[in-house]
């Protein structure tokens, strides 16, 4: 997932049939959209897959906000990230076949490394012709998960926000999952932001009974971060919780931190405890979560998710459960409402339908406009 910066070309007016050929732009994600605007924001870390997805040998290949990306390891284990699209006649290079560290395309044998340059061509005399090149985006690895940068600035590693309380505690304690769906990435931020919404939408398992639609949460910003904190008291202690809970059917105290960093990734942080200590996860009963997400299209959105827990933690096949909650959760209750919200709304500007707020939109409506300014101070988009 590492793309070298794109330029934009128009075509040449050299000649009259030449004037009336369309414009060509090619926006900084590397698409042809025939347009020099993006709804993105570019120069940032997006989650492009698991670690797990990216094949030691093979191919892997995704739509990344709007862009075909191919992905795969060089010998030494390294991903590495093109531009799924051969220069010549833009075939997907992913249709074609390994030959070591790179890719061949299967159209004409054109050869491409891992930075993208033409290496071979079996053609007439040879010759590789200057403008035989691929693409190729920044990558970096870390808490299972590889992040790609589609931006025309240098990456940047510090853009993207610690997480390493992932990297903390047994390998039997962590499970990750990605699920596709079919709605614009902003509102699967909205969903996770405000979280008013499991009184209403969850089962058992993640019940809160009733207890967070009355608070009003406080909202707080830092470093560009935004986050939302809820603090109440439940009994039974959440599903999810209470079997690991001294009394499983006594009340407990709860609380549930969320952050969102740009971005597209949200951080949650969910515990509880019946000793009246402190409300973090050094002292609950409780799971480190994130929450990333990447749109493939305005429509279209990648979202991954992991969690580490801080009990049963010598329990590799406790993971199962944990993940079969979140699809059961996520991919059956949430997804499609959120879906159906999409298909609705008609649109991805959701301000200008002028819709009914209230309390618990701060936080969401917060992250909304804190990304629209980061977008408009790019440049690229209106």
């Amino acid at each position: 997932m590492n793309p070298s910066p794109a330029t934009a070309g128009t075509a040449s007016a050299a000649t009259p049939a030449a004037a009336q050929r369309p414009t060509i732009l090619l926006h900084p994600s590397g698409n042809p959209a025939g347009k020099p605007t993006t709804p993105y924001l570019l120069n940032c870390w997006y989650a492009a897959a698991l670690s797990r997805e990216i094949p030691a040998e093979g191919l892997f290949s995704r739509q990344l906000l709007d862009t075909r990306v191919l992905m795969y390891r060089l010998a030494d284990g390294s991903p590495v990230a093109l531009h799924d699209r051969c220069p010549h006649r833009f075939v997907p290079l992913s249709m074609g076949k390994r030959c070591g560290d790179e890719v061949r395309c299967a159209y004409h044998a054109l050869q491409f490394n891992g930075q993208g340059q033409c290496t071979h061509n079996p053609h007439g005399n040879q010759h590789i012709p200057t403008a035989a090149k691929v693409r190729s985006f920044p990558l970096l690895e870390r808490h299972g998960f590889v992040w790609i940068w589609m931006g025309d600035q240098p990456a940047d590693p510090a853009k993207l926000a610690d997480h390493s309380a992932l990297d903390e505690g047994p390998a039997s304690a962590i499970a990750w999952t990605y699920m596709p769906m079919q709605a614009n990435y902003e509102l699967i931020i909205d969903n996770v932001m405000d979280l008013s919404h499991v009184d209403h939408v969850h089962g058992e398992i993640i019940s809160t009974r009733g207890q967070l639609s009355p608070i009003i949460p406080p909202v707080s910003e830092r470093d560009g971060a935004i986050t939302v904190r809820w603090e109440w008291q439940q009994q039974p202690p959440m599903g999810i919780f209470a079997p690991f809970m001294a009394e499983p059917a006594a009340p407990a105290r709860h609380f549930l931190n969320v952050t969102w960093h740009a971005p597209a990734s949200i951080q949650l942080s969910v515990g509880a405890n019946q000793d009246g200590g402190p409300m973090d996860l050094a002292h609950t009963t409780g799971q480190y979560d994130l929450h990333t997400c990447t749109p493939a299209s305005e429509g279209q959105t990648h979202y991954f998710f992991v969690t580490r827990r801080n009990h049963v933690v010598d329990d590799e096949g406790f993971n199962a459960f944990k993940i079969k909650a979140m699809h059961d959760a996520f991919v059956n209750e949430d997804g499609p409402i959120i879906e159906a919200v999409h298909n609705e709304m008609g649109t991805t500007d959701f301000f200008a339908l002028n819709p009914v707020l209230i309390s618990s939109d701060a936080a969401p409506v917060r992250v909304r406009r804190r990304l629209a300014q980061m977008i408009a101070q790019e440049g690229r988009y209106k």
